[in-house]
């Protein structure tokens, strides 16, 4: 049953546990110090993930928006002439217009916002479920690597992939980048580059496994990747 407990870090993460696991789990957390640091790992990666970055505007939007506004007419308030006296029914009806103009230039500026907005959170959506699917699968199995930065990898066999998990590494120049490599029996591939997300926390890494791959190094490379490896790993990761 521990050894069960162990694979429920992913979904406890994400509360996607039923009552019964959960006070089981939480009992086991209170025992088991490597469960708790992937677990606040794994929330804080969840944190991010959710929260969709906003997007700026185009630049020509603010004069397209006030040419619409040179077009567009506005209808002003109903106001009986009795009601308001000649002076200040002027008035009114130019602070009318003047509101009904921005209130336009508001509404094309919320509408390109928000539909910026939406598509970047739909990605935001579509990876983190795609994360989730591994991270919670029922055959997931942490693995732990070794070397000088710690990273932990989330592995579904059945799935064939892998979420690579990596926190403090050491931060690197503009010219260099963490790059990912999987080998085993036919040789050395890459898996693409680590991003940062911090100056010592990388974006959760979700990759297919090749068949055969039996470890996976992650190396210093130029920024713009390499071929093969060029520098030793500073962390490897056993799959056997």
């Amino acid at each position: 049953m521990t050894a069960e407990l162990h694979t429920l870090t992913g979904a406890y993460a994400l509360d996607a546990v039923s009552d019964v696991e959960r006070a089981e789990f939480e009992r086991h957390l209170g025992e088991c110090p490597a469960c708790r640091q992937e677990v606040e790992e794994l929330r804080a990666t969840g944190a991010r993930l959710a929260a969709a970055e906003a997007v700026e505007p185009p630049a020509e939007l603010r004069a397209r928006v006030l040419a619409e506004v040179t077009r567009t007419r506005q209808l002003p308030p109903r106001v009986t002439a009795a009601a308001v006296p000649g002076r200040a029914r002027t008035w009114q009806v130019r602070a009318a217009l003047f509101g009904a103009a921005a209130a336009a230039v508001v509404a094309v500026v919320f509408g390109v916002h928000t539909a910026a907005s939406d598509r970047q959170l739909d990605a935001a959506q579509q990876e983190q479920a795609s994360l989730n699917s591994v991270l919670t699968a029922p055959d997931a199995s942490t693995l732990k690597g070794s070397g000088l930065a710690g990273a932990t990898l989330v592995v579904s066999r059945d799935q064939g992939k892998a979420v690579l998990l990596a926190s403090g590494f050491p931060a690197l120049d503009k010219g260099h980048a963490y790059q990912v490599w999987f080998t085993g029996a036919d040789g050395t591939r890459s898996a693409g580059l680590m991003q940062p997300e911090s100056p010592h926390q990388m974006r959760p890494m979700l990759a297919a496994i090749p068949p055969g791959t039996d470890h996976i190094g992650i190396t210093v490379e130029p920024a713009g990747g390499s071929a093969a490896p060029s520098t030793a790993p500073v962390s490897t990761i056993s799959l056997t």
